[in-house]
């Protein structure tokens, strides 16, 4: 790049007000997610849309944040997109109509599918070594993972509470189910530089 475009690319970050860490500044969006996908985790993030669950935007943003290879919609294809602050141009997203579709989709990538939900029988994710490969599955709020989740589930996952509410909503679920798999799995010095901003 010769300095009358390195000049022109700076010029064009700083008048960047896209939510984007600074390295991203100027950058056109197609070139961001080149960049993203050559980096991705080879986790993957799912959660069940019957109902249009308000959180399903949430969920997207933080697998954008924690770099997740691609978030899965089960049910309705429409979702509320408010949440995910725009973050779901920078994250791949495929739809299955039904649990049996994406089960079957899942197997054949060879993932292990991941139930997170506070129910009887429920392994504790604190101490649970979640495998690389992996789909973390939430349900719809309030009524959780689906029967047919949980049967196909190689695992059900629960989060500790100590308080009296009966279960926290799927989207702050999903952010720590999430940060679980970072923590045993990623590079978190790279994580650290990669929202610094450094290069």
């Amino acid at each position: 790049m010769n300095s009358e475009n390195a000049e022109s690319a700076d010029h064009a970050g700083a008048d960047d007000t896209r939510n984007v860490v600074d390295r991203y500044k100027g950058w056109p969006m197609e070139r961001i997610v080149a960049d993203l996908d050559s980096r991705r985790h080879p986790f993957h993030v799912a959660i069940e849309n019957w109902q249009h669950d308000f959180n399903i935007g949430s969920v997207v943003r933080t697998a954008n944040a924690f770099l997740a290879k691609e978030v899965h919609i089960i049910g309705n294809r429409r979702w509320n997109r408010r949440g995910a602050m725009v973050t779901d141009r920078y994250q791949h997203i495929r739809h299955h109509p039904t649990v049996e579709e994406f089960v079957t989709w899942a197997r054949g990538e060879q993932l292990s599918v991941i139930g997170i939900d506070n129910l009887p029988g429920s392994v504790p994710l604190e101490t649970y070594a979640l495998p690389k490969a992996s789909v973390l599955v939430f349900g719809q709020e309030s009524v959780g993972l689906t029967d047919a989740v949980r049967e196909a589930a190689d695992a059900t996952l629960a989060i500790a509470q100590y308080g009296s509410t009966r279960s926290i909503n799927a989207g702050a679920a999903a952010a720590i189910a999430m940060h679980t798999w970072v923590r045993q799995h990623a590079d978190i010095e790279a994580g650290h530089e990669a929202h610094s901003g450094a290069p």
